[in-house]
């Protein structure tokens, strides 16, 4: 029995006999000739039978297939630059492990619904196959990027017992006698994580009750929290736009296959450089009014208004210092204008919108306790949070970038929903 092979490391083996175990995902006939295209997760490989090969038995068996059949196929690879991923198999022999009876996900057009009903299922085709191992990509050079620059990884709890951007969006459930929430952000925990080792992140779920059903929102979706401890505003940005290009370039350079299969023109992409444009949110306003959108001072910025002012620009670009009364109470005010907040949104082309959410921390006492307040939020909750101002106070700022954004972005999907393998959404809980 030769041994075995997976599809993607089959130019390691020009020549040789190998044995290939997945799953049929098509086949056709030629006259005497039938074409197997058999998957196993790494790739996709074309399995070439004739009954000189493979026998008289084993050619009716072939007819016989139906999609997702698992199989175990031995043959004889192949160079042939026609062939899906260059190489093809000189099929000998063919084994069915499984057979796949009236596979719902045909190659015609299927529903939104019907996909998302059987996601499943659809995680075999070509496309989410496809989003998925850019999303893969991406998380390794997230991960990447951190450790070689000197972080470290902090799990922050998804139980949580207060809110870090205020309650509207909390899913509560019962924790033993008390009330507890599933985690927002980890923002909080990293700052007493970076206090302790300088610069931290954390990678992992985050879940936000918003009643949205826009095409930018999920339920449950995996963020990416930065901590740098005497890390101020400026330097900030620095690190932000250091960490996009480096992410965006390793994706381009590692997924270009799964690029082509998306059909995504990576132009804009290929444009994502330092530096990025930087733009203050009076000067947005002041840009905003020009394009007439009915906005003033004080303003938020929806989907329409973020794709307009990335419009104006050709790569990401920060919009920095919004009005504090519409940031999150954690956010250090603007020591030059006390109406603002050191905070900035990373707006990505082509629509997206935002990606990343940064801003220095308050980090005075007395300040960081009358937000609090302000903001309506119970004071207790928040006394060991208060102890990192109260025990040696730092400079200190990070962000938060949502990784299904990230990947939306770069595989220029329609919908967040691509983006995850099991999506969660207002009206779905399942598959």
């Amino acid at each position: 029995m030769p041994q075995k092979t997976y599809i993607d490391s089959l130019s390691k083996s020009d020549g040789q006999e190998v044995r290939i175990e997945g799953w049929l995902y098509n086949a056709r006939s030629s006259g005497k000739i039938r074409f197997l295209l058999v998957r196993d997760g790494t790739g996709i490989v074309q399995c070439v039978a004739s009954v000189a090969d493979v026998g008289e038995a084993t050619f009716a068996l072939i007819d016989t297939l139906t999609q997702e059949t698992s199989l175990r196929v031995r043959g004889k690879v192949r160079k042939d630059d026609r062939a899906p991923g260059g190489y093809e198999l000189q099929l000998r022999t063919l084994e069915i492990v499984g057979y796949s009876m009236d596979y719902p996900i045909t190659p015609k057009d299927h529903s939104d619904a019907f996909l998302l009903d059987h996601r499943h299922l659809w995680l075999r085709s070509r496309r989410p196959h496809a989003i998925l191992r850019v999303r893969h990509e991406a998380t390794i050079a997230i991960r990447d990027y951190f450790n070689s620059n000197g972080f470290t990884l902090i799990d922050a709890p998804i139980f949580t017992p207060s809110a870090c951007e205020g309650t509207t969006t909390l899913f509560e459930t019962n924790y033993f006698r008390t009330k507890a929430y599933l985690s927002q952000s980890g923002q909080l925990y990293n700052e007493a994580a970076a206090s302790a080792f300088g610069k931290v992140y954390c990678f992992g779920p985050t879940f936000r009750a918003e009643k949205s059903k826009t095409r930018r929102h999920l339920t449950e979706f995996w963020q990416i929290e930065p901590e740098v401890a005497f890390l101020e505003f400026d330097g900030l940005l620095d690190l932000v736009e250091d960490f996009t290009c480096y992410v965006v370039s390793r994706t381009l350079d590692r997924n270009r296959e799964e690029l082509k299969i998306l059909e995504r023109d990576t132009t804009a992409l290929e444009n994502v450089q330092k530096p990025f444009p930087r733009i203050a949110y009076s000067a947005a306003i002041d840009l905003l009014q020009q394009k007439g959108f009915a906005v003033t001072f004080g303003s938020d910025f929806g989907a329409p208004e973020e794709t307009a002012i990335a419009e104006h620009f050709d790569k990401p670009v920060f919009v920095h210092r919004y009005p504090k009364e519409i940031k999150a109470f954690y956010m250090k005010t603007d020591p030059e204008d006390d109406r603002l907040v050191l905070g900035t949104d990373l707006l990505a082309p082509e629509g997206y919108g935002e990606i990343i959410g940064a801003s220095q921390r308050e980090d005075d006492l007395e300040k960081l306790i009358d937000s609090i307040k302000r903001h309506n939020l119970p004071i207790q909750d928040f006394e060991w949070y208060l102890d990192i101002r109260r025990y040696g106070a730092v400079p200190m700022s990070g962000f938060g970038l949502g990784l299904e954004r990230f990947v939306s972005w770069i595989c220029k999907l329609k919908h967040l929903r691509e983006a995850i393998p099991f999506p969660r959404m207002m009206y779905r809980l399942s598959p």
